[in-house]
């Protein structure tokens, strides 16, 4: 009896729980973005978009001005041989290159508001070879030695620590004739040698030789007539005589002049 009844309660209790789940409404739950969320999120897509646009135009736009193309950039070309620059190109930084040359026909012009040094080392970075002009310095050349020469290869002019070779057919010091011209060494002596002639000329002065001693060296010797010429012993003084053309002579000394009876060098 008691298990029929509670066998009973209990299918009508399943029963009443199985119509009040049927009577409720299913729950449905919404995925995705919705509302306020929603609109700010298209707003920040739209902006990217913009931004996106702004930066092609203006890359296009650099690469339009720079002159970009696939030998290279605004005046600088990529060739087989190097780098080719053309027209006028400022270097903010150090230049290192092998070799520059300007385009056949076309002068290579430096220009800077300091100076330019051109500079040689060694493998240890130690300097050998400078060549510095500027406003402050003038022009100054460092390195042991010095050589000017002709387009045919001639030395034309040289310099080291021994000595200055000038190389020329022709050697000309030109100066203001208020200040004149000095040539002094200090230490040393100063020699000039020529093959054929040295020629001291001074116009409006005079020629001074001022020194201890000086020797006319290679003088030819006159020779007094028989008659004029003294029967005493051997004459070991002599004077200098100068001919009416500037030649020096000598002329055996006596208690006169002897340049007019030995002046058989003038003649």
């Amino acid at each position: 009896m008691c298990s029929s009844l509670s066998l009973c309660m209990t299918q009508e209790q399943c029963t009443h729980r199985n119509n009040v789940q049927s009577s409720e409404k299913p729950q449905v739950y919404k995925v995705g973005i919705y509302g306020w969320r929603k609109r700010c999120l298209y707003f920040f897509v739209l902006l990217l978009m913009i931004l996106i646009l702004i930066n092609l135009a203006l890359t296009i736009w650099i690469l339009k001005v720079m002159n970009f193309t696939i030998d290279g950039m605004g005046n600088l070309r990529i060739t087989e041989k190097g780098l080719k620059l053309e027209g006028d190109s400022e270097f903010l930084q150090p230049l290192y290159a092998k070799e520059i040359q300007s385009k056949p026909g076309r002068p290579l012009f430096l220009q800077s508001s300091r100076n330019v040094s051109v500079n040689i080392v060694n493998s240890n970075n130690q300097l050998l070879t400078q060549l510095v002009t500027g406003k402050s310095h003038g022009f100054k050349a460092r390195g042991k030695m010095f050589e000017v020469k002709s387009t045919s290869g001639r030395l034309l002019f040289s310099a080291d620590e021994q000595e200055v070779v000038v190389g020329a057919e022709r050697l000309r010091v030109m100066g203001e004739p208020v200040f004149g011209i000095q040539i002094l060494a200090e230490a040393g002596d100063i020699q000039a040698i020529c093959r054929n002639e040295l020629r001291l000329e001074s116009k409006d002065g005079e020629i001074s030789l001022d020194a201890r001693r000086i020797r006319l060296m290679r003088l030819p010797e006159g020779k007094a007539s028989t008659s004029s010429s003294s029967s005493g012993t051997r004459q070991t003084v002599y004077e200098v005589c100068v001919c009416p053309n500037g030649r020096l002579f000598l002329s055996q000394a006596g208690t006169g002049s002897t340049c007019q009876i030995s002046n058989n060098v003038c003649l």
